[in-house]
């Protein structure tokens, strides 16, 4: 058996035909360790897990299953939702969202989003436009404070004539 030859972090349960599943697809396990793979658990439990998985070999060659199974490529609409980040806002619209200019519906969404869902991808990107709000820094190439204007006006100073 598996416990006979000691733990191999390479040998998991989908490379050693003797060594059963450390974990089924859909357990409450699993799907906590796909979580820490796709870095939206809290801080607080990432960090947990992550000194759990240093101390813990059995958890490590569940980890390792995990990505295994991940690595086979999981096509489900689920999966592919979730790894292309299909609800998580563009920056524009969390940009419009700290202006304040959202409709109520969108706004309700996405403080849904951050606060309930709390995704942690939309609240680094809705920090950072906060961060270069504050400090008056271009985002995405406009600033804020109407440079984009002045730096037109300066580029055509000299093609504009009178007639």
């Amino acid at each position: 058996m598996a416990g006979d030859r000691g733990y191999n972090p390479r040998r998991t349960a989908c490379t050693d035909p003797e060594m059963p599943m450390a974990d089924t697809e859909n357990s409450p396990l699993a799907r906590r360790l796909e979580a820490f793979l796709e870095e939206t658990l809290p801080v607080d439990e990432a960090a947990d897990m992550e000194r759990k998985l240093r101390d813990d070999p059995k958890l490590r060659a569940q980890l390792a299953d995990v990505i295994a199974r991940r690595d086979r490529g999981d096509h489900s609409v689920g999966a592919v939702w979730q790894r292309e980040r299909l609800t998580c806002a563009d920056r524009s619209t969390l940009g419009s969202y700290l202006l304040d200019v959202l409709d109520d519906d969108e706004r309700k969404y996405l403080e849904f989003h951050l606060n309930v869902i709390g995704c942690r991808y939309c609240r680094a990107n809705l920090e950072d436009l906060e961060s270069r709000r504050a400090e008056k820094l271009p985002i995405d190439g406009l600033s804020i404070d109407g440079g984009r204007r002045r730096r037109v006006y300066e580029s055509s100073v000299g093609m504009l004539r009178k007639p």
